[in-house]
């Protein structure tokens, strides 16, 4: 039984120089407490009117679409190797292909329909020296358009500066107790729910998690605070276009080029999605459409032993968006399409990461863009020593890699039972698949590096039996020792 447990993933039984007119959301950070926000959007014109063998100056305008903000990033990438040299009104770091322009002193303000513009010198090899193609603001794509508007209900308020601060080398997290617990009804007995994906969006959290029965479907729910969860109605999403049958681990966020909300989720023997225009509306979700056309990549097969394919996660950075997957046998991998061709087209499946211990690297990975930085986070669940579920954790200066771990044993681990604070008393001794509460809702995944909340599946210790009918519920972990 015990081995059993050890071993069994939770859904294992169940089978030319040119002006370029592009623009964003203003991102804001992942907190136990929602910051205020405002209605995003903007574009961008980028040119380079002056070039030379070697070299170019180039010119950026950004315009705000949107509600004013005060204080701004800018990101891009180049495609060809450019460098940026010298620049003038703005602050500009590279790294790699990724460029980030901060505003100074004098311009971090740009009202609604207001402009700031600045330049630099860059250097290119030879002649070749094509216009970025894509440009985020404050962390989310800009395209030209508004994106949705975010409302606050509190008075914590905040500027466009990217939070001072880093992530911690330890954390420390306090728990709440039981937040959300199975309703069943007369068509849904459910006895666990699970795997939450988790926003804040116009006033309220989304969230969404697996339930289980006989088989696995989805759920979701909404409530303006954390002190509502309990009570609030749970909407079976087989009741939308999403329908019956395999549906589990969702996540969910907000795509700006397309203004759609996706719901990812797998199905089985494939990556699935829905969208929808309207994410308070759940019967709105379209029918599945799968994003690997032929099913699961060779890379993946030849590597999953006896493991299940679990666990998809979409990440997008200004030019390509990435899906992991997982497999309960010690393998993350990493599938990528451009920006332009997202959901189709994902190829070039790799092993990102790989453990020779399955128990080390077992399932549900998240990556998140720390905002302000040049830097991705990972957190990946293990099985511990002790049988117990728990989260390790990366960084990286890319989606890409290379990946240097930051907290990832059990002595120091992201979180775990360990390293967890239960005011009200230890309900469950596993921290299992969640993911983080984010205020930032498209598809950079960007977070703050401040004040963490994690949501996240926890059951009581003394529970046992078939591994899908454990009594799984949801809580929030709340760090408690943020640098900022």
């Amino acid at each position: 039984m015990f081995f059993a447990r050890l071993f069994t993933s939770r859904r294992a039984r169940l089978t030319a120089v040119a002006a370029v007119p592009l623009i964003a959301v203003s991102a804001l950070a992942a907190v136990a407490v929602p910051p205020a926000a405002a209605a995003p959007g903007c574009s961008v014109t980028y040119s380079a009117p002056s070039q030379w063998d070697g070299g170019f100056t180039a010119n950026v305008s950004v315009t705000n679409l949107g509600d004013a903000v005060n204080g701004w990033t800018l990101t891009w990438g180049f495609s060809a190797g450019q460098q940026v040299k010298q620049a003038w009104n703005a602050d500009v770091t590279q790294s790699g292909s990724e460029v980030t322009a901060r505003n100074v002193s004098y311009n971090a303000a740009i009202p609604t329909g207001g402009r700031v513009e600045f330049g630099f010198n860059g250097s290119s090899t030879g002649s070749t020296n094509p216009n970025p193609t894509a440009f985020t603001l404050n962390g989310t794509l800009c395209t030209g358009d508004v994106g949705p508007t975010t409302t606050t209900t509190t008075t914590t308020t905040t500027t466009g500066n990217p939070p001072v601060g880093s992530l911690p080398s330890s954390f420390r997290w306090n728990s709440s107790g039981v937040l959300i617990s199975p309703k069943p009804d007369a068509t849904h007995p459910n006895v666990a729910v699970k795997d939450p994906s988790v926003i804040y969006h116009n006033g309220k959290y989304h969230v969404f998690a697996s339930t289980y029965t006989n088989g696995y479907n989805l759920m979701y729910t909404s409530f303006s605070d954390w002190s509502q969860a309990s009570a609030a109605p749970h909407y079976y999403l087989d009741r939308s276009g999403i329908g019956g049958g395999y549906r589990a681990a969702p996540q969910v966020f907000y795509f700006a080029p397309q203004r759609l909300w996706y719901l990812v989720y797998q199905t089985g023997d494939n990556a699935s999605y829905s969208t929808t225009t309207d994410i308070s509306n759940p019967a709105s979700w379209s029918t599945p459409k799968n994003f690997y056309a032929g099913g699961m990549p060779q890379i993946i097969r030849d590597n999953i032993g006896n493991g299940y394919w679990v666990d998809f996660w979409t990440v997008c950075d200004t030019a390509k968006c990435y899906l992991f997957s997982s497999d309960d046998n010690g393998h993350l991998y990493r599938s990528e399409t451009s920006l332009a061709q997202f959901p189709n087209g994902f190829t070039n499946t790799v092993i990102a990461m790989q453990d020779s211990n399955r128990n080390r690297l077992f399932e549900a990975s998240n990556v998140y863009k720390i905002a302000g930085k040049n830097q991705w986070f990972l957190v990946h669940e293990a099985i511990g020593s002790d049988g117990r579920r728990w989260f390790r954790s990366w960084t990286a200066p890319s989606i890409t890699g290379p990946w240097t771990a930051l907290a990832d044993s059990e002595s120091n681990p992201f979180a775990r039972a360990n390293n967890v604070t239960f005011p009200g008393g230890q309900w469950t001794r596993d921290i299992s698949h969640g993911e983080m509460v984010r205020t930032n809702v498209d598809q950079t995944m960007e977070i703050s590096p401040c004040k963490l909340s994690y949501l996240y599946q926890g059951m009581d210790p003394n529970a046992g039996g078939e591994y899908n009918r454990l009594p799984w519920r949801l809580g929030l972990l709340t760090q408690t020792n943020s640098t900022c």
